[in-house]
């Protein structure tokens, strides 16, 4: 057998406007970017705070591959296991405000070690339908039967509870909706475990870095959540978006991780991390609770982008983080104008199905503290001129 029917495959996902293809970086994540040649206007990094070429973060990763050198050179459980990684795993519990953290090499292994560890065939995972896909992944991995429920639908999700007799249940849910940019109603999933003995698992990639006024995402911008119920909650956020470096961790009660470190296959069977990432973590975490402008920068710049923002025929939709997705429609008509803007300087991503439901192409506009006023006003003309072509 050939591979010449994946041509066939191929083009017809240009025909249907879902090629995807790669752009050369050349030059440190930051508002102003070089991409295959060209300085650009980026607005499609995960660099929420700015944090992704801070030379302090710089300084502290050459400091860790002086003293740890640059690559770990096993697993964690044979000899990979550094007192980088270690010291980084107490501070992030610290941060986090939980009992015990594990470090993976990112988020999709985190939900994939979390997941499987945890469920089997015997027992139930409830999945809102908007998840990221890494989380659909473990599920299907588990073996655990797996529900989905309407974006944010309570009601569906407490009736599938009530009528679920499985071994154990899950609910997982995303934080911060990675395509959409709302927060997932948080103190409502924790009630509803609590009411049918369920765990819950946040996937806080979007979340961790930004909301709260020291940056410990949604379980500071829910500040009952820990103290409530910290036996049920399971947290798992990124390294790489506002954090500004790599990786990912679980952090919860001191048995699960305990339970991690024996079972989470992506955790026992991979090499772990270079500690040099964490080393410049560490400094990572000291900014992100230091410096809150930050933050304020970025509510700043939502405002700007938000209320100068006024269109006929496409919409920004609700979202009070970094993530503004602005609804275009179609696949076609959204690389199209992402493609007119590229061309105006401005770096915007067409996001198309199957990362989004079919007929919900938009353009996800990310925002960072490394952004000015003038740059997200730039983004704004460039749209209402793109509109009335």
């Amino acid at each position: 057998m050939t591979f010449s029917f994946l041509s066939l495959e191929l083009k017809q996902r240009e025909a249907d406007g879902l090629l995807r293809q790669r752009r050369v970086l050349q030059s440190p994540q930051s508002a102003l970017v070089r991409v295959d040649g060209e300085d650009i206007l980026s607005f499609c990094s995960n660099d929420y705070l700015g944090l992704a070429n801070h030379p302090a973060l710089v300084q502290a990763a050459c400091e860790g591959a002086q003293r740890f050198g640059v690559g770990s050179g096993a697993s964690h459980l044979v000899t990979g296991h550094s007192a980088a990684h270690h010291e980084l795993e107490q501070r992030l519990a610290e941060f986090t405000g939980l009992p015990a953290a594990l470090l993976f090499s990112t988020g999709y292994m985190a939900n994939l070690g979390v997941i499987t560890a945890l469920l089997g065939r015997n027992d139930a995972l409830f999945a809102d339908k908007l998840n990221h896909a890494s989380l659909n992944d473990a599920a299907l991995l588990s073996r655990a039967m797996m529900m989905r429920y309407p974006h944010a639908n309570l009601a569906v999700l407490e009736r599938q509870l009530a009528a679920s007799t499985a071994r154990r249940k899950l609910v997982v849910s995303d934080a911060v909706f990675s395509m959409d940019g709302d927060i997932a109603p948080v103190p409502e999933l924790l009630a509803l475990c609590e009411k049918y003995d369920a765990w819950l698992l946040l996937d806080d990639a979007h979340g961790f870095g930004v909301l709260g006024k020291t940056g410990r995402g949604v379980l500071e911008h829910y500040p009952l959540l820990i103290t409530h119920s910290p036996s049920r909650l399971i947290y798992m956020a990124t390294l790489g978006k506002a954090a500004g470096v790599f990786g990912a961790f679980v952090a919860g009660a001191p048995e699960l991780i305990a339970w991690l470190v024996q079972a989470a296959r992506s955790y026992i069977y991979t090499t772990a991390t270079p500690p040099m990432l964490a080393a410049a973590l560490l400094e990572s975490l000291r900014v992100i609770a230091a410096e809150t402008w930050r933050r304020e920068r970025l509510v700043e710049l939502v405002d700007v982008l938000r209320h100068g923002l006024k269109l006929q025929h496409w919409q920004l939709m609700p979202s009070d983080t970094p993530i503004q997705p602005l609804l275009i429609g179609s696949s076609q008509e959204a690389v199209r104008v992402s493609e007119s803007l590229c061309q105006r300087g401005i770096l915007v991503p067409a996001i198309r199905p199957p990362t989004v439901p079919e007929g919900t192409a938009r353009l996800r506009i990310t925002l960072s503290a490394a952004h000015s006023v003038a740059d997200v006003q730039q983004l704004v003309n460039a749209l209402h001129e793109l509109e009335i072509e």
